[in-house]
Formats: C-alpha cells, structure tokens, sequence
C-alpha cells in the first residue's frame, strides 16, 4: 500500500513560510485519496499556521518535532520530555558568541518536545535577516561545521541541519527516523524532503527508504504529485 511522508518547510512550503493557496488546494484533494504523512522539525503551532488546520487534520498522522510530539487531527498521541543538558547547552551558546555573523534577534534557543532548535542569527529574525544568514551559511558552511563538532564530541547526542537557519539537537535516534516504527514491513513507503543530504534532517529517514525524492521546493513536490496521479489514473 503507498503511503506519503512529506516535511514541510522547504518541501510544501517556502521555508517558514505558508503553503500556496493553489498548492494547498491539490494537496488536500491528494490527502482524501491517499494516505499522508508529514514529518517536520516544527511543533505543531508552527505547522499549522503554515499550512491550515483543515490541511493539518486531512493527513493521518503528524510527527511534529521530528517525530518526538505526535498527532493525529486534534488527538495527542504522544510526546517525548527530554530536555537539554546543561553541557549542551553550553557547547552552544559558546557557538552563538564565536559566531563571527553579526546579527542576534533572539530566541536562538527553541524548546521542543524531545528536541532543540538552535539558531545563531535567532528565530526572531525578519525574511530579510534569515535570507541574510542564508547567504552567510552558504559562503561558511557555519552550520554543518558545527554540526559535524558537535557530534563528534557528544556521541550520546546528534544534532542536525533543519531549514534555512537552524540546528536540530536531541538525544541520539531522536530524529525524524524514528517515525518508521510505526510503519508496517510491507507498506510501500514514498519520502519527499528537502535536506536529504548527509547532516541534514530529512537524511535519517531518507536512508532507510527505498522510494526517496529529494526536492528543492513545493513546486517540484507539486510536480511529483501531479505525476503520481496521472500515473495512477492512466493504470
């Protein structure tokens, strides 16, 4: 049986960003004929400010927090308590000083069921400011370099790239792979993400799947969509 697992930022919408009227109009029709998924580093709030309520209720199940706060429509299924060591915390903030990106908005430390979203310019930050950070992130690789530090001086913990801006740290196996217990051997599971690479946050779940695709945008998942269902029509 196909089921659909889809992140959000990035994959169905612009990265922090609310979900295209038109687009959102054809996901739903997509969720009342096929079984959905999403899978996403944000909490729910988040989730649903970007792509509705309606939209947020229509698929079967939502893994907020990479899968460590779980829904389904109204219904909390479950969620994990972990917070974050004071060690780590520090490894960070230490990170957030050494930074040498001149911007601070604040909040650069956001709590989560199960997980924290690290951000050195702040999720306080304007469109403006993020796409700003962006550029600077590109040209360093400031993220990924500690990533790859972080988790070579903390075994027991993994941190990984989420979005444009952030870092998603939590307990080792915390992350979005998690997801996959809840899936039975022989459901024919396809994965749409945007951060597939090696560190990214869509990678842990990306690896275990055999029908991945890897998008730079909602338009390009638009158009696998829009394949899948000729494809299924014309069959």
């Amino acid at each position: 049986m196909n089921k659909f697992i889809f992140d959000v930022d990035g994959t169905l919408t612009p990265s922090r960003g609310v979900m295209d009227i038109n687009f959102r109009a054809f996901f739903n029709s997509f969720c009342l004929v096929n079984d959905v998924y999403l899978v996403t580093g944000s909490d729910k709030e988040k989730t649903v400010e970007q792509i509705t309520e309606p939209t947020y209720n229509l698929c079967k199940r939502v893994y907020n927090c990479n899968g460590n706060d779980v829904w389904e429509g109204k219904e909390h299924i479950r969620s994990n308590e972990w917070t974050i060591p004071s060690h780590v915390h520090e490894f960070f903030s230490e990170k957030l000083s050494a930074s040498s990106f001149p911007l601070r908005t604040g909040l650069h430390f956001e709590h989560r069921p199960g997980m924290v979203n690290f951000s050195v310019v702040g999720r306080n930050a304007t469109q403006e400011q993020r796409e700003e950070y962006v550029l600077y992130d590109t040209e360093t690789n400031e993220r990924n370099q500690i990533a790859k530090l972080f988790n070579e001086l903390f075994p027991g913990f993994e941190a990984k790239v989420g979005g444009e801006t952030g870092i998603d740290i939590g307990p080792k196996g915390a992350n979005k792979s998690q997801i996959i217990k809840d899936f039975d051997e022989d459901d024919n599971l396809w994965f749409f993400g945007d951060a597939m690479h090696k560190g990214g946050n869509d990678y842990p779940l990306a690896k275990l799947l055999q029908n991945t695709r890897h998008v730079t945008g909602w338009k390009q998942t638009w158009e696998y969509l829009t394949w899948f269902q000729e494809r299924k029509i014309a069959e």
